[in-house]
């Protein structure tokens, strides 16, 4: 499903529609360019952004190629049923297909929508958090491939996002404190976390690495950081500095896809680091659907059992509400609020027990 979906990001929304209404031409930007100002002037991620547009080229697809100031609530709900009924798309899958389209409508062609408070959106499911038991934790982290460990390592030990890990620079890290600060993470939001001790010695070693790295790109002309464009007009030169790399950069260097003619060393690829995973959690034969996020459930499930606060681990985590945190409660070492089921009370009492 995928696949069809990127299948469609080449499509030429001009070519397909030089008219709209047969006599109304697109005025001098493309839709889908009007579509990513929008989106960076709101400060939105380049990954929000190719996903709400591939969202709205689906759209304009599925209802042949229509203009979407020619659609309305009948439209948007007919896509909404063939995503969910004959794509079988999750509820979160549904209703992010739907946040892509209210933007279009909203921020882009600027129209009022009187039916949005009817539109049927999908009920989010919730679902316990799957958590690794500490004895499967360090079986996973002993057979990660060493290029990955550290940063594995680290989506544990301070309970990180994926991308708050691979986005880390090498200001973010006080060694001094231990502490971790996350810029912008879900939510743009920051916070403080914790920086585990038995890192200190192998994030010292990355950053010798980084700097050898950076050293190189700067004698090659390159080196300056990527950063939001105000940053870099406050900044300037100044984003050269060692402060601003990325703690774990990729191999090589690439175009930013955001503006042509700039290059820059990013950090690796999040793929590579959700097949380490994979990877180390099958060889160590663990029966469970493991992910780079289930790293961060085991963190705040481990403080949990450890009897550190909610609220401290609230804080950690960077929920905005304690009931989203309370949710590890249910998946603690003794069961649901550490209740003890009364069938281990009889204990010797069932033959065959």
């Amino acid at each position: 499903m995928k696949g069809q979906f990127l299948s469609d990001l080449h499509v030429n929304i001009d070519k397909a529609c030089p008219l709209w209404n047969g006599e109304i031409r697109m005025a001098e930007k493309r839709l889908l360019e009007r579509v990513r100002e929008a989106l960076r002037v709101r400060h939105y991620s380049f990954a929000t952004e190719r996903v709400y547009v591939m969202w709205m080229r689906r759209f304009i697809l599925f209802h042949g190629k229509r203009h979407p100031a020619e659609m309305g609530k009948r439209e948007v709900e007919a896509f909404l049923t063939h995503l969910a009924v004959t794509r079988g798309v999750s509820p979160s899958t549904q209703n992010q297909a739907l946040q892509a389209i209210l933007f279009l409508y909203l921020q882009v062609l600027e129209q009022e929508l009187p039916w949005l408070d009817t539109v049927v959106r999908a009920k989010p499911k919730h679902r316990v958090p799957v958590v690794l038991s500490v004895e499967e934790v360090s079986q996973l982290l002993a057979r990660l491939a060493p290029g990955q460990a550290l940063s594995v390592r680290l989506l544990y030990g301070s309970g990180l996002r994926v991308m708050e890990c691979l986005r880390l620079r090498v200001g973010d890290l006080d060694f001094d404190r231990r502490t971790i600060r996350v810029y912008a993470g879900k939510g743009g939001k920051d916070r403080i976390t914790i920086l585990p001790d038995g890192l200190v010695n192998g994030l010292k070693h990355q950053m010798a690495h980084v700097a050898s790295v950076h050293h190189q790109d700067v004698r090659e002309g390159f080196g300056f950081a990527k950063l939001p464009h105000a940053l870099w007009r406050k900044f300037g030169a100044s984003t050269q500095d060692l402060h601003w790399q990325y703690v774990f950069p990729s191999s090589s260097r690439a175009e930013d896809p955001r503006a042509t003619g700039r290059w820059y060393r990013w950090h690796i690829h999040p793929d590579t680091v959700r097949k380490a995973v994979k990877k180390a959690a099958r060889d160590a034969g663990i029966r469970k659907r493991v992910t780079c996020h289930t790293l961060r459930h085991s963190f705040a499930t481990h403080l949990l059992e450890s009897g550190t606060d909610i609220r401290t681990i609230q804080a950690l985590l960077g929920h905005k509400d304690v009931r989203t945190t309370m949710i590890y409660t249910h998946v603690v070492n003794r069961g649901v609020l550490g209740a003890l089921s009364p069938l281990d009370r009889l204990g010797r009492a069932i033959p065959g027990g």
